[in-house]
Order: C-alpha cells, then sequence, then structure tokens
C-alpha cells in the first residue's frame, strides 16, 4: 500500500486530537505524527506523547538541519514542527501519516506536496468552542479568560481558511464525526490505491462524498454563520457575542 498524507487541521479546542486518537483504534495502518514545540508541557502532558518539548535554541538548530516537514511560530511566541522522520518512518512501513497542524503549516506542507489531502475539523458554535476550551483550560489547571479570548479570536481566522481543505467535518456529535474522519481515510485508500472497503462499501464512499467542501455549502453555511463568517466570500464579519449563559 503506497502511504497517503493525510493534513487534519482546526481551531484550538475543536477536539482534532480526539477525532484522530478514536480512528487510530478503529483504522489500521495510520501513523501520527508527534509535533516538535518550544512551549511548556500543560496539566497531565508528557514528553513524546503528545508533543516532543525543547528548547528554542534547539528548535533552531533542527530547523537549520533540514529536520522539519514543516514548522511556524503560533500565537507569536511558540514554535511547533512536524518531523520529516515521520513521514519517511510511516512511507518505509506502507503506512498513512496523519498530520495534526495548523493552517500555517498545512500551507508549507501543500506547497511541497500538492497530493496530501487536507481535511478542516469545524466546531458546531461559538459557544460549544468557548467551553471546551474553559473546560480544557481547568483541566489543565491554566484558565485565563484573556487567553480564552485570544484564542477565540485565532478560531475566527483559522475557519476563514477552510476553503483551503477538500474535506470539511463539524464535530457536533462524536462518533458521527469519528466515522465520517474513517470513511474519508477508507475512500481516500479506495481511490488512491485500489483498497478494497469490506464493509458498506457504497455508503462508506457516500459519507466521504457528503464531506467534501464542494458538496458541504449548505451544511456549513449555518457553522460559518455562526462565527460571523460569509461562505461566499470566506470572510469574517462579526466579532464573538457574550457567553455570560455558558457556564
Amino acid at each position: 500500500m503506497a502511504g497517503i498524507l493525510f493534513i487534519i487541521s482546526a481551531p484550538s479546542g475543536s477536539g482534532k486530537s480526539t477525532l484522530v486518537s478514536e480512528l487510530r483504534k478503529q483504522v489500521s495502518g495510520v501513523d501520527f505524527a508527534i509535533s516538535w514545540t518550544t512551549r511548556t508541557p500543560r496539566g497531565s502532558e508528557e514528553n513524546g506523547r503528545e508533543y516532543y518539548f525543547t528548547t528554542r535554541e534547539e528548535f533552531q538548530r533542527m530547523i537549520d538541519a533540514g529536520m522539519f516537514l514543516e514548522h511556524a511560530e503560533v500565537f507569536g511566541k511558540d514554535l511547533y514542527g512536524t518531523p520529516r522522520k515521520a513521514l519517511d518512518d510511516a512511507l518505509a512501513a506502507g503506512h498513512d501519516l496523519m498530520l495534526d497542524i495548523d493552517v500555517q503549516g498545512a500551507a508549507q506542507v501543500r506547497a511541497k506536496m500538492a497530493e496530501a489531502i487536507g481535511i478542516f475539523v469545524l466546531p458546531p458554535n461559538p459557544k460549544v468552542l468557548r467551553t471546551r476550551l474553559r473546560n480544557r483550560s481547568r483541566a489543565e489547571g491554566v484558565m485565563n479568560e484573556g487567553e480564552l479570548y485570544r484564542r477565540l479570536g485565532e478560531a475566527s481566522r483559522e475557519i476563514e481558511k477552510y476553503r483551503e481543505y477538500g474535506y470539511i467535518l463539524v464535530n457536533d456529535v462524536l462518533d458521527r464525526a469519528v466515522a465520517q474522519l474513517e470513511a474519508i481515510v477508507l475512500a481516500e485508500r479506495f481511490y488512491r490505491n485500489g483498497e478494497a472497503i469490506a464493509f458498506r462499501s457504497r455508503r462508506v464512499l457516500e459519507v466521504a462524498a457528503a464531506c467534501m467542501q464542494a458538496n458541504s455549502q449548505e451544511r456549513l453555511k449555518p457553522v460559518l454563520e455562526a462565527f460571523g463568517i460569509d461562505g461566499t466570500s470566506g470572510q469574517q464579519q462579526l466579532l464573538f457575542g457574550d457567553d455570560s449563559d455558558d457556564d
């Protein structure tokens, strides 16, 4: 099997890490690239599990050595990068590779590897995203309202980039979103490698096709409008409203 490179991007708090984790439980042959970062671990994070944590100096040394497939500075302070070795190892094993990276990194990868499959995950609305971000911050013991609203503003700017991705998922119901992500992977294996889909093949292909951006405009319209984004122009129109009823 020839390996397929999947790029999955989403605003922070959209649940993409959970989606990828659930996918890998159900679909074999999907490797996941653990990114390097210069930020400090949060909550229960462990080095080599969520991220590889390193210093800014070491990160720069790795950039100079050409060790990253992509790298970017996020929120103007922390560096993140995807190790090139993850792709080399996946290809050598004949596995697919899933990259969990932001829109900056995704653009870098697409410029180098146009065949990569882009998947963008949307939260259903700003209120759900606020709640998820707030709950995660509390769990990590780093609750900060200023940081929360900065991330919400960044989320809108990232969502404006949804048109750069071939597939769009709305993560409102986890089981459904996982099933859609699984269908996308299986469908791409079928189309690219002729790999048979053993179970409900027609239904899998239909689910994947429904997630294509070109077929998603009606489904996406209320989500984009909730974030104040014009689905026609892709530009943000409104600011986040009051969230006094979140708690």
